[in-house]
This record gives structure tokens, sequence and C-alpha cells, in this order.
């Protein structure tokens, strides 16, 4: 029986966690400029490009609707390329599970930034969970402090930078108030979100029931995304 060859590929995926850099694609492009010159080190020809924008590293890979399609991309031989390690996530466990599923499909990740990628002996090994772990680190470490001084100012009354979703400012255009909608749908998002809905699935669901965001557009997933973290 005669087997198809096919020549290995190269496969980048970008990611930026926050809406902010999605809408304005910063970091992307330096991201796509790095993974296209790592390619062009391997001589592999850059297949495709994915992106995740404005998710957060720690989401699961259902969530992820740009990594998913990247890996269900890839072909025995293919490289996964990212700017860094960090991109396919800041959680441990989930990025040890992607490498895997990669691995098993006779793929292989490859940061643009080294990393220990390069090789698969010990040293290289150990050189990626240290790596995994500090980003899981910094990602924890960062969340406790703005959650803590955005607390800190709620319970001043005060504002914490931008209104945030749920709430209205008071006539002084300082103190926060419950925004009774809003709130309806942050609740909606919990309980859906408990009862194992993805992302995605929260978005349709919300459009479907015909609620609308702030700005009165459909809900994305990268919305929601933003209000379940």
């Amino acid at each position: 029986m005669n087997r198809t060859h096919t020549t290995p590929k190269a496969i980048g995926y970008l990611r930026v966690s926050t809406e902010g850099q999605a809408d304005s694609g910063l970091g992307l492009d330096a991201q796509r400029a790095s993974v296209t010159t790592a390619a062009a080190r391997l001589g592999l020809a850059l297949a495709d490009v994915f992106t995740d924008a404005g998710l957060s590293g720690s989401l699961d890979l259902a969530d992820r609707p740009g990594l998913f399609a990247a890996i269900e991309a890839m072909k025995r031989g293919d490289v996964l390329i990212v700017a860094k390690r960090d991109r396919l996530g800041r959680d441990v466990v989930a990025v040890a599970m992607i490498e895997r599923l990669i691995g098993r499909k006779g793929g292989r990740v490859l940061s643009a930034a080294g990393e220990g990628t390069d090789n698969d002996d010990a040293s290289s090994m150990l050189q990626r969970r240290i790596l995994d772990a500090f980003s899981e680190y910094e990602r924890l470490i960062i969340g406790q402090r703005t959650k803590a001084a955005l607390k800190a100012k709620r319970l001043r009354g005060e504002r914490a930078g931008n209104v945030p979703f749920g709430y209205r400012l008071a006539d002084d255009d300082r103190t926060l108030l419950p925004c009774e909608a809003e709130q309806r749908i942050l609740e909606l998002i919990r309980q859906l979100r408990e009862a194992g809905y993805t992302l995605r699935a929260i978005a349709n669901t919300l459009n479907t029931d015909g609620f609308r965001t702030r700005r009165g557009s459909a809900w994305r997933h990268e919305y929601v995304a933003n209000l379940a973290a």
C-alpha cells in the first residue's frame, strides 16, 4: 500500500490577553514577525497563522478557538511556532497537555525565543518546565495585585479605572453603583459557566436571549472571557 508523504510545514499561533491589545493590534505584529522569522530559519513554509485575540492564557483549550484550530491543522512532522512559550498558556498543566496533544499528532512546539524548545533532552525539558512555572506564577501574582487594588477602591466607593461591567457612575462621576441590567448578565454568565458552557456557547446564548454588550453590539466569546475571568 502506498503511503502519502507530506512536506512538514510551520503553523503560527499568536495570542494577546486584553481586549485593548486585540483592538489595537499591539503585540500581534511583533509576534507575527517573530513567528515568520523562526519559520524561515527552519526552512519551512509558514502555512497559516491562527490568533486568539483578547483571551487569557489561563483559559482551557476549548475556550481558545485559534489554538484549537491551529492544532487541528497540524499533521505529522509539522511545527507549531509561537513567539514565546507563554503564548501557549500560563498554566503549567494546561501547557503540558497542549504539548502532549501536539506530540501525539506527530508535531512539536517551537518558541521563536528558544526557551528549550530546540531539543527534547533532559536539560531542555527542565528549562521548559521552569519557564512554564514562572509564567503561571507571574499570572497569579499580577491577578492578586490587581484584584486587591480594585477591591480596595471599590470598598471606598471610588472609580477603579474604566467603569467595570455591572456598574455605573453616580452623579459625582466617582462613585460606582450597581447596574441592575448588567448585573443580571453577569449572573447569567456565572450560571452558564458553572453549568460547563464554553465561552462561545455563552456568547451565543446571550445573543439568542436578546442581550447586548454595553456598546449595543452582539456578544463575542472574547467579551465573555474578560467577564468570566
